[in-house]
């Protein structure tokens, strides 16, 4: 050997040693989360509210837990129990679980890479050399041979430049991500069977109403009827009377057909055939409810889908590392112990043992060449899924902050539009009373009655609508707050009384 073959060869264990100095180095790009615009209060927040929640804790970062039973505050038995129906057997929200537990798998299966893969086998092997390898001529004969094995093989890949660590810390945002999304699933579901639930009883509402406006106008043609026989009034009057009757009936008839649809939607929620659940109707009484909409900063602490997104991000950043690591050398430390021996009698003898170090094919050490670009494009590739997932995360904080102004707006405004048609239904009232008085003693026409007596069924119906959608509408905005909720103690009081949430999440 050579002085320079001896000096190189002194030199592998300090190239080793540096080389192992370096595992683990990361060459991912140091995350950070992106900046987004965050305005200091809601544009449509009530001042009274904010001021009146200001003393509560708030929220802390949430994304990975229950988001509370926020639906207790209507104080509500039978919401309750839906709501825990629909946790326990809704099919999206197993499908999300088990959306989780795939990413979870995955991670176990990246953080594995971390540790030595070690294997056995055992068999024979039948063989042939070639004359040429054994230096004899071309025409000699070689007998075949068979040469029994039982090892145990390990391989073991430094992470020189940090793609293992880059792989598991992608794989560890993406676990997290699901885990946000499967509270976001819940978040939704839990919402949806709220609102699924409150137009039901909505509808239900609606029915009573044109049930006792069927009942009403059936005896007021019964009268009108009577008195037409009497000679009293024309035939005209009855006519109408039968008109009002048959269209109140045709407009039971529809609300029936849309509380069907509703009640179906709410057995699909609660993973059930319609045919196996039945909803017993519950009218709605009125139901105010204040949500202190809290700092808009905070959003981004309790929203699962926010919380979803930035975890995309921080996983696409982690994989901008894998694909840089690609341009670096990659060592791998192979072996194989055990036993071989031309009869399976000797195979674990002691002078059968064998080893072999380093890998049966290429090297220890691989660098990169050439590929034609293929690296280059993987890792321009990984950069712009980053950039991608940063805008969808500024979106997604974009619409977060949208939809609750959107519910802000919708309860401060419906409040509004309920004090003006509670004063609607009031006049309509008079209204329909004073056109009965005029018409019994004859200073007016029956069809000043029917339209007096229209306009009061439009108004109640109106008003009704208004109650649902102002249950809807908390909802949303519970909703569009992260959830997380909890009732005050406030919160048992009957569903008609005005309560608050404060924000403590489960």
């Amino acid at each position: 050997m050579n002085d320079n073959a001896s000096r190189f060869t002194r030199r592998i264990p300090l190239l080793l040693a540096t080389l192992l100095t370096l595992a683990g180095c990361s060459l991912a790009p140091v995350y950070e989360r992106p900046e987004v615009a965050t305005p200091a209060a809601f544009k449509e927040a009530d001042p009274a509210l904010e001021a009146a929640a200001a003393k509560w804790k708030t929220a802390a970062p949430a994304e990975d837990q229950h988001r509370g039973e926020w639906w207790r505050i209507f104080g509500d038995d039978t919401l309750n129990a839906l709501e825990a129906e629909a946790l326990a057997a809704n099919q999206d929200l197993k499908a999300a679980a088990a959306r989780l537990a795939q990413a979870r798998a995955l991670e176990g299966s990246a953080r594995s890479e971390r540790m030595p893969q070690i294997d056995a086998s055992f068999g024979p092997t039948r063989q042939r050399p070639s004359p040429a390898s054994q230096g004899l001529d071309e025409d000699a004969s070689v007998s075949p041979s068979t040469l029994w094995r039982a090892q145990a093989g390990i391989g073991y890949e430094v992470d020189l430049f940090g793609r293992v660590a880059s792989s598991v810390d992608a794989a560890g945002a993406d676990t997290q991500q699901r885990e946000a999304l499967l509270r976001s699933v819940q978040l939704a579901l839990q919402a949806d069977v709220a609102q699924a639930y409150f137009l039901l009883r909505e509808l239900d509402a609606e029915q009573a109403l044109f049930r006792a406006t069927v009942d009403l106008r059936g005896e007021a043609l019964k009268l009108v009827q009577r008195r037409f026989e009497a000679g009293d009034i024309g035939e005209l009057d009855v006519a109408r009377a039968r008109t009002e009757l048959a269209s109140a009936q045709s407009e039971a008839h529809g609300i029936a057909r849309r509380r069907a649809a509703a009640e179906h939607a709410l057995a699909i929620l609660l993973g059930k055939p319609p045919a196996e659940f039945s909803f017993a109707a519950q009218p709605l009484a009125r139901i105010t409810v204040g949500v202190p909409a809290g700092l808009p900063s905070a959003l981004l602490e309790r929203r699962p889908d926010i919380a979803a997104a930035e975890r995309a991000m921080a996983a696409a950043n982690a994989r901008i590392g894998v694909a840089r690591a690609a341009f670096f050398p990659r060592l791998s430390l192979t072996g194989a112990f055990g036993y071989e021996s031309a009869e399976l009698g000797d195979l674990f003898q002691w002078s059968s043992r064998t080893f072999l170090l380093g890998p049966l094919v290429g090297g220890v050490l691989s660098m990169p060449i050439f590929d034609g670009g293929r690296r280059q494009a993987d890792l321009d590739r990984a950069r712009a899924v980053y950039e991608e997932d940063v805008a969808r995360y500024r979106q997604t904080v974009l619409g977060a902050f949208r939809e609750v102004e959107d519910g802000l707006a919708n309860l401060r405004i419906l409040g509004r539009q309920t004090q003006a048609q509670d004063e609607a239904v009031a006049a309509s009232e008079r209204a329909a009373r004073l056109s009965q008085l005029q018409y019994r003693e004859g200073a007016t026409s029956y069809f000043e009655v029917i339209d007096a007596d229209r306009s009061v069924l439009q108004q109640r119906r109106v008003a009704l609508q208004l109650d649902g959608e102002r249950a809807r509408s908390t909802v949303a905005l519970i909703r569009a707050l992260g959830g997380g909720w909890e009732a005050s103690a406030t919160a048992d009081a009957a569903p008609a009384r005005t309560t608050a949430l404060a924000a403590n999440p489960r």
